[in-house]
C-alpha cells in the first residue's frame, strides 16, 4: 500500500500542486500553534475539550487542521491553555502571494491581471 507522505513527495514536484500546497501554509502554521500552546499547558485534548466545554474530536479536528475554528473557539482555546490569542495583519509583498490570497477568497471588483480596480 502506498504512503500519502510517499504520494506527497512525488506531487510536490508539480508546480501547480506545489503552489496549492504552499497556500496553505497559514492553515498548517495555526495547526502547529494549537498543537504548541496545548503541549505548553501540559493538557491532553481531552482535557482541553473539557476546559473549553466542547468535545475531544473537536479539538483533534481542528489541531490537525480539518476544520477552521471561529475566532470564539480560538479565544476558548487560549484562555483554556493560558494563552493570548493575538491575530495580525500583514502586507503582502509580492503581487504573486496577493494573488494567491484573493483566489482562496475573491474580492469583487479587484482584477490584479488588469491592475486596475472596478
Amino acid at each position: 500500500m502506498t504512503k500519502v507522505k510517499d504520494l506527497h513527495r512525488g506531487w510536490i514536484k508539480d508546480p501547480r500542486y506545489r503552489a496549492e500546497y504552499d497556500a496553505l501554509e497559514p492553515e498548517f502554521q495555526l495547526a502547529r500553534a494549537l498543537v504548541a500552546a496545548r503541549a505548553r499547558a501540559g493538557l491532553t485534548q481531552t482535557e482541553l475539550a473539557r476546559r473549553m466545554k466542547t468535545s475531544q474530536s473537536y479539538v483533534a479536528r481542528i489541531e490537525s487542521g480539518k476544520v477552521r475554528p471561529s475566532t470564539a473557539a480560538l479565544e476558548r482555546f487560549a484562555r483554556a491553555t493560558g494563552s493570548r490569542l493575538r491575530i495580525s495583519f500583514e502586507p503582502v509583498t509580492a503581487a504573486r502571494g496577493l494573488k494567491s490570497l484573493l483566489a482562496a477568497a475573491p474580492v469583487k471588483g479587484l482584477d490584479l491581471d488588469r491592475r486596475r480596480n472596478n
